[in-house]
Parts: structure tokens; sequence; C-alpha cells
């Protein structure tokens, strides 16, 4: 089965190519560049450098989010038209999971999480038991401080893990103290080639109905929908 990952979820955007189970080809930028502009392109130079064209894709799996409210829509732009035209199946993946899969081996909670501003973030907690990815406490957007002192009431290990983790740290280190496993940089950066294998098996999604995972409304959507109540 060839399979084609797109991730331009947030500002890192990842490109990748799986046969099967084996990653044969990735590009992954982590640069505050249009992604709009630079997604074709990359798919294109891939397919060409692994020696596949579209007729030769099975399945296309993309990040759908959360993370940023263009990126997300991009990607997923890209990889509904595609799937629609060469007829085959688009299979979307939480953007945190994918991030999660950073801490396959580790011991304890994997803690995804992007910033949300104003201190908030979206986040979801895993762990990986018998070799699989598991989800235990399901993906919100919620004050940084609740999800913090919800999983030091658990008293478990967390290997915290995002692109905008400086912008967090202190707090981190200040509410779960040892419990807070902090790795190297690109840790904290999505692989488009593990976008490629959570999807591998997952049931293809209806190409149409499939949406973005914002966790959100944008603030724009959330101030119609409170305008419509207002005047009702």
């Amino acid at each position: 089965m060839n399979v084609l990952a797109i991730d331009t979820s947030n500002q890192v955007m990842g490109v990748a190519l799986l046969k099967d189970e084996e990653v044969v080809g990735e590009i992954v930028t982590n640069i505050a560049k249009n992604h709009s502009v630079r997604l074709m392109p990359a798919i294109e130079k891939l397919m060409a450098e692994v020696s596949l064209t579209p007729a030769d894709l099975d399945k296309i799996v993309v990040a759908k989010g959360p993370g940023s409210y263009t990126g997300v829509r991009i990607g997923l732009s890209i990889a509904k038209s595609m799937a629609w035209a060469l007829g085959i199946p688009v299979v979307g993946v939480s953007s945190l999971e994918v991030l999660a899969y950073q801490g396959r081996f580790f011991d304890g909670y994997v803690f995804p999480f992007f910033d949300a501003r104003r201190g908030l973030v979206y986040a979801g907690v895993y762990e990986f038991k018998d070799s699989k990815l598991r989800l235990v406490y399901e993906e919100k957007n919620l004050p940084m401080e609740d999800a913090l002192l919800k999983l030091k009431g658990d008293n478990k290990k967390v290997l915290c893990l995002s692109p905008e983790l400086i912008k967090h740290k202190d707090t981190i280190q200040h509410v779960l103290g040892d419990l807070a496993i902090i790795p190297e940089g690109p840790f904290h950066l999505a692989n488009p080639g593990f976008l490629g294998l959570s999807g591998l098996y997952k049931e293809g999604d209806n190409t149409h109905t499939l949406t973005p995972n914002y966790l959100r409304l944008a603030e724009a959507e959330a101030k119609w929908l409170q305008a419509q109540k207002e005047n009702k």
C-alpha cells in the first residue's frame, strides 16, 4: 500500500510517503512560510524522488488539527481534493495524536499540546500500552494550569511535547516538578512518517464530510454564533 501523509496543521510542514509500514521519503520544514504555496511543490518533489506517481497512491492521511486554522484547512483541502480526484480513501488524524508518537518508547503519560493563547492550550494525554497508542484523557481546549493539575493528581511521569513548549516551560516545571520530563528540541516537532503510520490501518473518512478538528471555534465564528443567539 502506497500512502501519502500531509501535515500543515502547525508551523512545521511535513510530507511523507510510505510503502506499507516503511517510510520511503519525507520532507519536513519548520519555517514560517505559506504552506499553501509550498505544499504541492513538496509533494511533487517527494513523489518524483521515490519514483511514484499520483496514480500509484492507495491512501492519503492528513493531520486534521487542532492547530493553525489556516494551516489545517490547507492540508485538508489538498488531501481531500487529491483523494476525490484519484478515487482513494482519505483519513484524518489528530495533530496531537501524531505528536504523541514521538513518545512511543516512554513509560508514562505523553502530554502533547499546542499553544492556544491567553493561557489556553490544545492538549490531550496519551500512553503506550502493548505497543499501541491509547488516549487517556480526551483532547480539549483548556487552561494549561487545569491540564497540569489533573496530571499532577495522577502522580505519574509526564513526557511534555510541544513546538511551543518554551511558552509554558516555567508553568510545567512549577506545577509538575520532577514528574515533568522535557526532551530535547527535535522531539517537539511532529513527524509526517508517524502520521502515515497512525493512519495506515484506519478506515477512510467520508471525503466530503471530513472536517477540521479545531477543538474550538474561530473567534469570528464564535462571535457570529453569539450574535445569532442574542438576536433571537
